[in-house]
C-alpha cells in the first residue's frame, strides 16, 4: 500500500484483454482514447521513459483546446506509468496539479484491471479535478481505452 496524503481520485476498469495489449493499446494509440470523446487528442511528443517529456493538445467540438504538458516518472512496461505535470521537458517547473499513476494489474479469465490514479497536492486542487468532471471524463477515456484494447484483443 502507498502512503498519500489523501487527496485521490481513481478510476477501475477491468478490461477484457491480456495487460500487455492494454498497455500497448494505452502507448501507441493514445490519440483515439485520450479525451473524452467528440474531443480529440493530438499527440506532440510521447517519451516513454522516465523523464521523457508527454505533450498533448486536446481539441473540442466548439475549437476550444486544452494542452497538456509534462513529463513521465515512471514507465515500467505492462505494469506502471506515472506522468506529472509539476515539470515541462527538461525538469523546467510549472504549477503543478498532479501526478497521474496508471497501473496495469491481472485480473481472471486473462482480463486485466487498468486503474488510473490522479494524485494531487491540495485537497483544493483535488476538489477542483472532481469539479471539472474527473469521474465522468477519466471513466470515459477508460472505457474507450478498454475498446480498443478488447478490438486489439481479438
Amino acid at each position: 500500500m502507498t502512503d498519500t496524503n489523501g487527496f485521490e481520485l481513481s478510476i477501475t476498469r477491468i478490461i477484457d484483454a491480456p495487460r500487455e495489449i492494454v498497455y500497448r493499446a494505452w502507448t501507441e494509440r493514445l490519440p483515439e482514447w485520450f479525451a473524452p470523446k467528440p474531443w480529440t487528442t493530438k499527440v506532440i511528443e510521447q517519451d516513454f521513459r522516465a523523464g521523457g517529456r508527454s505533450a498533448v493538445v486536446m481539441t473540442g467540438p466548439n475549437g476550444e483546446t486544452s494542452e497538456g504538458d509534462g513529463v513521465f516518472l515512471e514507465v515500467t512496461p505492462n505494469e506502471r506509468i506515472a506522468f506529472t505535470d509539476a515539470f515541462k521537458a527538461g525538469w523546467v517547473p510549472q504549477g503543478p496539479f498532479m501526478v497521474g499513476v496508471c497501473t496495469f494489474e491481472d485480473a481472471e479469465d486473462g482480463k486485466t484491471r487498468y486503474t488510473v490514479t490522479a494524485r494531487h497536492w491540495t485537497e483544493d486542487a483535488m476538489k477542483k479535478h472532481r469539479e471539472m468532471g474527473f469521474e465522468a471524463g477519466w471513466g470515459q477515456v477508460a472505457s474507450q481505452l478498454a475498446e480498443i484494447a478488447e478490438e486489439m484483443a481479438r
